[in-house]
């Protein structure tokens, strides 16, 4: 049997983490990966650098989606564009999306903290069929967990990453060969609910009015307080003052 062409979209250190299994078990899915397109930028030496990785193993890197050729098999994982239907055509199999965060409760971005300040007991990840709207698809895999209790946005993005890189490893295999029941979303909106959120809400999502209550203050701060990003904050006398944790505390 001919090996399926698969196409890989994807970023970040879970993009690295799911193209570097698919490179060690290629012969065992029978898989040719025949290019990525990532926004990560060639540099040597670089942690979880997904065009290195991809050159070092002989596969094409494309430059942008016009660049892509046909495949079987189209897997996006944390790829920042939406894809047009002429993108999502050139899979003859299918185009599928991993998405790091429970569907349809979580679309876009922010998942994690939108997560804590809604007071969740519960989150996941999520393998779905990409169509042209955002994080929409049919439904194919999905692992859900339990939230811990007083948990901070970084501990939540790490739970999620083990899920979901585990999610992907057990799964395509079963997306190679067909082994999928697509589920509409639109039949668990009425038990989980929906929701749509953009890059653009962060900034106003970190801003702490400290006339709320203490468990609201906390809860944002904990939503929001991630490092290497911007720390929540709050104004006093016109002055921005950003909540700082000592390094010890998460």
């Amino acid at each position: 049997m001919q090996p399926k062409k698969l196409l890989f979209l994807g970023s970040k250190p879970i993009g690295y983490n799911c193209l570097l299994y698919l490179i060690n078990n290629k012969e065992k899915l029978n898989i040719e990966i025949t290019g990525i397109l990532t926004r990560q930028r060639l540099e040597f030496g670089t942690d979880n650098n997904l065009q290195e990785l991809a050159v070092n193993n002989g596969i094409p890197v494309f430059e942008n989606l016009n660049d892509l050729p046909e495949c079987d098999i189209l897997y996006s994982v944390q790829y920042h564009e939406i894809l047009k239907q002429k993108d999502i055509d050139k899979a003859k199999q299918i185009a599928v999306n991993l998405h790091m965060a429970p569907l349809p409760e979580y679309r876009g971005s922010n998942q994690f903290s939108f997560a804590i300040i809604d007071k969740k007991e519960e989150f996941g990840t999520t393998i779905h069929k990409i169509n042209t709207k955002i994080d929409n698809g049919d439904i194919l895999f999905q692992k859900r967990f339990p939230i811990p209790d007083n948990c901070w946005v970084n501990k939540l993005y790490d739970l999620t990453y083990n899920a979901s890189l585990n999610l992907f490893k057990q799964t395509i295999g079963h997306i190679v060969d067909c082994k999928y029941t697509p589920v509409s979303q639109e039949l668990l909106v009425h038990k989980y609910g929906t929701s749509l959120h953009l890059r653009s809400e962060m900034e106003e999502l970190k801003k702490i009015d400290l006339n709320w209550d203490i468990e609201k203050i906390e809860r944002y701060i904990r939503a929001t307080y991630m490092p290497g990003f911007e720390p929540p904050f709050c104004f006093i006398n016109g002055r921005k003052i950003h909540f700082m944790l000592d390094k010890d505390t998460l």
